[in-house]
């Protein structure tokens, strides 16, 4: 199982919400800023970055220039996600070196961009998010319920070829409270879906139980920035 740290930004910075809710916004500037916080998890240990674009998710411009310069220092895969609503925007943050785009919105409303984006930049350069509530996938910046539950979106999306899953509980997002093991125990049931787990990750007795279900990768965000544990340690803990 894959530790992967989460670098969210809004106005250039490090920043962490809670449940996706931008009043409850904490800024994070004692990690230097989001080139130095990338340097650090590299320097721990990291295979791979995370970056939501708390911005572009929101409307509200784009930091696209801040994750340009965290590819050109960092030399590591980089996901990125957060208002890519469109085919063109995925295309520029490709540009910038990035591996894999996040799509939310934009996969449910356009599923033809998933191809056009995979026979451009690879099979693996799409990750669905499936941000769910309530047993519904949400978009728009979690603002608004899809007609699909998980279950709908996997069959919809591995039939398009999709292999990996970021498989978010925005009731649990930002919050500690500790993963929802119940729905990700069902999602890696799904043949042939690869599932990165996120929200409410607080410990590295959480890391213990999701790599126990058998979810490809965990994405830490808040645990680390409010020094709940170092990536370093949780690497070496849980041998991966």
């Amino acid at each position: 199982m894959q530790l992967i740290p989460a670098i969210d930004l809004m106005n250039s910075k490090i920043v962490r919400l809670s449940q996706g809710e931008a009043k409850t916004v904490k800024v994070y500037e004692q990690f230097g800023g989001p080139v130095k916080a990338a340097k650090r998890w590299c320097d721990e240990g990291a295979g791979k970055l995370h970056i939501i674009d708390l911005d572009a998710a929101f409307g509200q411009g784009n930091n696209h220039p801040v994750i340009a310069e965290i590819a050109k220092n960092i030399n590591l895969p980089i996901q990125v996600g957060g208002g890519i609503r469109s085919f063109e925007i995925a295309e520029k943050l490709f540009a910038t070196g990035i591996t894999q785009v996040m799509l939310g919105s934009l996969a449910f409303k356009d599923f033809s961009v998933i191809t056009r984006l995979q026979d451009n930049f690879g099979q693996d350069s799409v990750i669905v998010a499936l941000d769910h509530k309530d047993g519904w996938v949400m978009i728009d910046g979690w603002r608004t319920v899809t007609s699909m539950t998980l279950q709908d979106a996997f069959d919809k999306f591995t039939g398009l070829g999709v292999q990996c899953f970021l498989v978010t509980s925005i009731a649990r997002d930002g919050l500690l409270s500790g993963p929802d093991f119940e729905t990700l125990a069902e999602a890696v049931k799904y043949s042939g879906a690869k599932i990165l787990a996120a929200g409410g990750i607080s410990s590295i007795d959480d890391l213990v139980g999701l790599k126990r279900i058998g979810v490809d990768g965990a994405v830490i965000g808040k645990a680390l920035y409010e020094g709940r544990f170092t990536l370093k340690h949780a690497i070496q803990k849980m041998g991966v």
